[in-house]
């Protein structure tokens, strides 16, 4: 009986081994994929597309347009100035993430990630949804731009 047991026991070594030479050669593989350090680019540009986009097309400044979504004159022009602002932002934020000129362009980025979590809070805000779970499941472009600018928010260049 032992040395049955002995046999079971220095299989599942055995297969333990190889288990873990396999996981060896999975983490070198994986370590040899070289880091794509400027990533945060392929985030950053719809971002910067949507809210340049969305900031823009509300030009020129139109009361009814306002209206229509029950603010006043004076938060439309913020909201107007907010997506521009934190569309070129965002932009000039990245672009500036460089040794000489980091000291600025992180702080714009963070900046500019918080406008676009503010203003698309906002935006989710007044649609009045039933729940939760219904701006998860139905709001998927706004879900997207508010993680997106939380993203941007709490990592800035160093995304």
């Amino acid at each position: 009986y032992s040395s049955a047991a002995s046999d079971v026991y220095k299989r599942q070594i055995k297969e333990c081994l190889q288990v873990s030479s396999k996981l060896g050669s999975f983490k070198t593989l994986i370590s040899s994929i070289p880091e794509f350090c400027t990533s945060h680019w392929l985030l950053r540009m719809p971002l910067v597309i949507i809210f340049l986009q969305q900031g823009l097309m509300k030009l020129p400044f139109d009361l009814d347009e306002a209206s229509s979504y029950g603010l006043p004159p004076l938060v439309w022009w913020i909201v107007i100035a907010g997506e521009i602002g934190a569309g070129l932002g965002l932009l000039l934020g990245g672009l500036f993430n460089t040794k000489i000129l980091a000291w600025i362009g992180d702080p714009i980025t963070r900046f500019s990630g918080f406008t676009i979590g503010c203003i698309t809070t906002g935006v989710i805000w007044i649609g009045e949804p039933e729940s939760f779970l219904d701006v998860l499941l139905y709001d998927n472009l706004h879900v997207f731009m508010w993680v997106g600018g939380l993203f941007f928010a709490l990592r800035g260049n160093r995304a």
